[in-house]
C-alpha cells in the first residue's frame, strides 16, 4: 500500500518481522545539541548548577534511556545493547550530545541512538531550566549507521 514496513496491507500498524534476516554487529551514532544562555553554560561547565552534575546525570539518563526505546516507540523491537556511549560536548552557547548504540541482531539501532541523544538533551534541559527556561533542542539527527542488510551509511 505505502512501502512503508510498519504498515501492512489494510494500512494497520504492525511491528516488522525480522525472524529469517541474519545476526550481524550493528552500530548507529546519532547527535543533537541544546542550546542555552552563557549563564546555563557556564553553570553546566564548572559544576555548579543547582540540581548537581548535570553532564554527568544527563549521561547515565541517555544510556538508561537507549536501554528503554522498545518501551517507548511502539513498533520498536527490544533489543540486547551491547554499547551505548555518550559524548558530551560543551561550549560557551550549549552542549552537543552524540549517543553510540551497538548490538549484534536482526535489526538496526537508529532508534536506540536517537533515543539515547534525545533524553541526554531532555535531562540537561531538566536540570538547568532554572537557570535557562529559554534552552532550545535542535539537529536531532542519526549521523551514521553500519550492518545489516543496507549496510554502511554516513550523513
Amino acid at each position: 500500500m505505502t512501502g512503508l514496513t510498519h504498515i501492512d496491507e489494510a494500512g494497520a500498524a504492525r511491528m516488522v518481522d525480522v525472524g529469517g534476516k541474519a545476526i550481524t554487529a550493528r552500530e548507529a551514532i546519532a547527535s543533537g545539541r541544546i542550546t542555552m544562555s552563557a549563564e546555563a553554560a557556564a553553570a553546566i561547565g564548572a559544576g555548579t548548577a543547582k540540581k548537581g552534575d548535570v553532564l554527568a546525570v544527563a549521561r547515565v539518563a541517555g544510556i538508561m534511556a537507549a536501554k528503554r526505546t522498545s518501551d517507548l516507540i511502539p513498533l520498536c523491537h527490544p533489543l540486547p545493547l551491547t554499547k551505548v556511549e555518550i559524548d558530551l560536548v560543551i561550549d560557551e552557547t550549549g552542549v552537543t550530545a552524540t549517543a553510540t548504540a551497538s548490538t549484534e541482531g536482526k535489526t538496526g539501532v537508529e532508534m536506540e541512538a536517537l533515543t539515547a541523544a534525545t533524553v541526554t538533551l531532555l535531562t540537561i534541559y531538566d536540570m538547568a531550566k532554572a537557570i535557562d527556561k529559554t534552552m532550545v533542542l535542535s539537529d536531532i539527527r542519526v549521523r551514521a549507521k553500519s550492518g545489516g542488510k543496507s549496510g554502511n551509511w554516513t550523513a
